[in-house]
């Protein structure tokens, strides 16, 4: 049998390799002695029958493992072991040479369930136990992808469902609705603040690709030299300072899920071309690779910016433009959308109210004022001013002044909000220079702060969003203003 094997056993150049004496008696003994693993083949009563070990085939072949063991060739042995379990046993057995392997004996049966024989196959103890760390460091750094990726996917975002109760939101939804189930590329443009990643995140969430990650990823925040290798990854060694494993880019890692580009118009001319590509072919290549990685993503793309007008002033590519202008969704302001306004004020309440366990209420004045409100910074403004409102207010009752103290220092005419309203003389008539008109308005306005606060300058200089020491001053500097009134 041995003989037929090594008359099929040859080369391309059809001779065979005991011709060329390459599998000499030295040879063997070399593989013998220097292969750190074994195969083993034995009967059903443990007499060897094949020995593939760094030991003198002599000396085991024909013998029983139990004599074996008498000459303490070996602790344990995993044959017998698995000659009585009927069954595959692993296990580590130290030998008299000081090596130890981990060894697996399987048994092999017959049609009636009979033991035949037995093959023991072993593993160098050193190199399993080398082996053992790099699987446990490589689910490691697994587990790290994934907690990031588990992260990335279910922020712990209390907004993330898009607020809908005006007309036009609402029919942005419907289209949404609509559009989520394919895998075109998707441009979110509207003013800065308007909501764009929660519309992403909707947009995921009624996808094919639901299950797989929710990647965000502002374009702006990576530095330009670092984008290719953060989108497609590297191989080791690909540049001074890389990780010599390697790194895996953003692409692979939103494989099967959506990759969100926010801020699309930050990136620079030279990566766009390269992105075109990945758009269009579903390939990309890490930094100093060759080999071509496929991958599924849904690409959705956000901008605040004109990127028609770019495209006209060479800034943007106007190939990449219609590339990720397939399904185009334009959030309007919120100033556009006074439904929303109200919807949104109370959902970032109830979630502060929550978050602090807080009973704050809005009252009517307060919802007035923020209708009469421009809200230049949107949905994000509005978040910011609730949350402010909430912390600093000092009853549950939140009501119109102290809106107005929280307006961010946005001035009279960008809240339109009438002076009537604002200060306490509404009749009155200021003349002079703007500087002293200013001077005085200020006066009256800390007045009214402290007199809310019941004179207590440090509540008063915390809502008016100074030092304590600054306020001590401006009553002092001020006193005048207000007595010559």
């Amino acid at each position: 049998m041995v003989t037929k094997y090594r008359k099929e056993i040859t080369t391309s150049s059809n001779y065979s390799i005991y011709e060329k004496n390459i599998l000499n008696n030295t040879t063997m003994n070399r593989i013998v002695k220097e292969n750190t693993n074994s195969i083993s083949i034995l009967d059903a009563y443990g007499n060897v029958l094949l020995v593939f070990i760094g030991v003198k085939v002599g000396n085991l072949v024909g013998r029983n493992v139990k004599e074996i063991g008498k000459y303490g060739m070996y602790e344990v042995s995993m044959s017998e072991k698995a000659i009585k379990a009927h069954s595959t046993v692993i296990g580590v057995v130290n030998s008299r040479f000081g090596t130890s392997q981990v060894v697996s004996s399987t048994p092999i049966k017959d049609e009636n369930g009979n033991i035949i024989m037995v093959i023991n196959t072993a593993l160098d103890k050193q190199l399993y136990d080398n082996l053992k760390m790099t699987l446990k460091d490589g689910k490691a750094t697994n587990e790290t992808f994934k907690k990031v990726i588990d992260y990335l996917s279910d922020a712990n975002i209390p907004y993330e469902t898009p607020v809908a109760e005006s007309p036009q939101m609402r029919e942005i939804i419907k289209n949404i609705d609509t559009i989520a189930k394919t895998h075109s590329t998707i441009l979110i443009t509207g003013e800065s603040g308007t909501g764009k990643e929660v519309i992403a995140r909707y947009i995921h969430k009624h996808s094919l690709q639901a299950e797989g990650p929710f990647i965000p990823i502002n374009c702006a925040s990576i530095p330009h030299e670092l984008l290719e290798s953060e989108f497609f990854g590297y191989v080791g060694g690909a540049f001074t300072g890389a990780n010599p494993q390697g790194k895996p880019g953003l692409f692979e890692i939103a494989n099967n899920g959506t990759l969100f580009l926010d801020e699309i118009a930050e990136l620079p001319l030279t990566m766009q071309p390269k992105l075109l590509r990945v758009l269009e072919s579903g390939e990309i290549k890490r930094v100093g690779g060759t080999d071509i990685i496929r991958t599924n993503v849904r690409l959705i793309a956000a901008t605040n910016k004109d990127l028609k007008t770019m495209v006209r002033q060479n800034l943007f590519r106007n190939d990449l433009y219609y590339r990720l202008n397939v399904l185009p969704i334009n959030i309007p302001p919120l100033r556009e959308r006074p439904e929303d306004i109200v919807a949104l004020s109370k959902r970032f309440l109830e979630y502060i109210n929550k978050k602090y366990n807080l009973k704050k209420r809005f009252t009517e004045q307060a919802i007035n004022a923020f209708l009469n409100y421009s809200w230049p910074g949107n949905v994000r403004e509005l978040r910011n001013v609730v949350e402010r409102l909430a912390i600093t207010s000092p009853d549950d009752n939140i009501g119109n002044i102290n809106i107005h103290l929280l307006l961010d220092g946005n001035s009279l005419e960008e809240s339109n909000i009438t002076t009537g309203t604002y200060l306490p003389h509404e009749n009155k008539i200021y003349q002079g220079t703007l500087k002293s008109f200013l001077k005085k308005v200020e006066a009256e306005y800390i007045k009214q702060v402290l007199d809310i606060c019941n004179g207590k300058v440090g509540e008063a200089a915390k809502l008016l969003g100074i030092h304590r020491t600054m306020l001590y001053r401006k009553i002092k500097n001020n006193t005048k203003a207000i007595d010559s009134q």
